[in-house]
């Protein structure tokens, strides 16, 4: 891991609030709209339980940290 220097850096940048740049707001559209689908279908196959509930979690996670990715990068 770098120094205090580059720890502080990324601590202002994750927790700074960023304006989404031009044509960001339809990717992050565009991933929500695939996300919705296969949270459908894992709806509709899955049994309702624990495993259910995790995948659901973990795939609003990912649209999460997707979008973080996309908001955050220069």
């Amino acid at each position: 891991m770098g120094g205090k220097a580059e720890l502080d850096a990324r601590i202002e940048s994750d927790f700074t609030y960023h304006a989404p740049k031009p044509g960001q707001r339809e990717v992050y559209e565009e991933l929500r709209a695939y996300a919705k689908d296969l949270a459908r279908r894992i709806n509709l196959h899955c049994p309702e339980g624990r495993e259910k509930s995790l995948a659901l979690t973990k795939l609003e996670e990912a649209v999460m940290w997707a979008n973080a990715g996309i908001a955050r990068a220069p």
